[in-house]
């Protein structure tokens, strides 16, 4: 694993405790969507801690931008969430992991199910998609507490004008005003309904907390769904 230097060039609030930092790395590699890298934290008295973190930017985009979820009990992602500011200077290692992501070649259709903020590396694979005008027919559900936990709101909304992306909004906690959509944790009888059939032989994506992703998982193989082509991505405290 390579570490290099990203200056913070701009940061973005996304949600409450939730914000999008955009690096400028000079000696960047190039990545593919889906991927993650680390960042590196290293304190005055050498202590280092390290995490990682799914790429939010396609690979096409000039910065290299991570979407990090302030945790309570975390070690890093309080610091990149309050403390961090445009202009200082982080430690990234090089891209990581190809078993999540997505190219043209991988086909479709495409199932992207994401529980809160494992909703980033399908940012960078809507993104990506937009970028090379894909047709690949794409489907996110996405799962939140409340309207104001959705991330990269306007953009999902954009790349859906623009691009076909279907979404699929899910709240499990409080929906908007006069919601008739899905408003419970996502169960079998939600994902027979919005997934492709069996026999589409989708591409499935599923990203959130482990139990979330393990939920969807089973819930899709038991619905008919061939378990190689369901990828799973799971996080925990960082």
């Amino acid at each position: 694993m390579r570490w290099q230097e990203g200056r913070v060039a701009e940061i973005r609030d996304e949600a409450p405790g939730v914000r999008t930092l955009s690096l400028e790395v000079p000696e960047w590699p190039g990545h593919l969507a889906g991927q993650h890298a680390e960042l590196r934290l290293t304190a005055e008295d050498g202590y280092q801690a390290a995490r990682d973190y799914s790429i939010a930017s396609a690979p096409e985009d000039p910065r290299v931008e991570f979407t990090v979820e302030r945790l309570d009990d975390g070690e890093v992602s309080p610091y990149l969430v309050e403390v961090v500011e445009p202009g200082d200077v982080l430690e990234v290692s090089s891209p990581i992991g190809l078993h999540f992501v997505w190219e043209e070649a991988t086909g479709g259709p495409l199932l992207l199910i994401a529980g809160g903020s494992g909703v980033v590396p399908f940012r960078s694979i809507l993104r990506h998609r937009a970028a090379i005008a894909s047709d690949v027919p794409v489907r996110l559900v996405y799962s939140v507490r409340s309207p104001g936990d959705l991330i990269y709101r306007a953009e999902l909304d954009d790349l859906v004008r623009r691009t076909g992306v279907e979404l699929v909004e899910v709240y499990t906690r409080s929906a908007p005003p006069s919601w008739d959509g899905y408003a419970r944790r996502i169960d079998r009888q939600i994902l027979s309904e919005v997934a492709w059939p069996p026999e589409a032989d989708a591409r499935v994506y599923v990203c959130g907390p482990t139990g979330f992703v393990e939920a969807a998982a089973g819930a899709l193989v038991d619905l008919g769904h061939a378990p190689e082509r369901i990828k799973t991505e799971r996080y925990g405290g960082v």
